[in-house]
């Protein structure tokens, strides 16, 4: 079963940029779907964005035209590129790895955005 490790939050400014990474333990190319996740406190975790095998991305209306996925095969990684940040975009952020009927979760990275 595939791992994955997310990277790269931090604390920034209102208005500032963040690049998330989501290590795979193995290839990317084999994982159906690659998907980013949040959870603020006192929230449910929310879906933002996904990528599929073939490359298609989805995102949910809050983070469109502010946040992007993508993937590097030849990494194993998936990024969440993240402009224009809000203090409301503050959470752990989470990669999912989604092969057949198993998927993996990672141990998620904190975002904090300061107004």
């Amino acid at each position: 079963q595939v791992q994955v490790v997310e990277s790269g939050g931090g604390l920034v400014q209102a208005g500032g940029s963040l690049r998330l990474s989501c290590a795979a333990s193995g290839s990317i190319t084999s994982i159906n779907i690659i998907s980013w996740y949040r959870q603020a406190p006192g929230k449910s975790r929310e879906l933002l964005a996904a990528i599929t095998g073939g490359g298609s991305t989805n995102y949910v209306d809050s983070v469109k035209g502010r946040f992007t996925i993508s993937r590097d095969n030849a990494k194993n990684t998936v990024y969440l590129q993240m402009n224009s940040l809000k203090p409301e975009d503050t959470a752990v952020y989470y990669c999912n790895a989604l092969r057949g009927p198993y998927q993996s979760w990672g141990q998620g990275t904190q975002v904090t955005v300061s107004s």
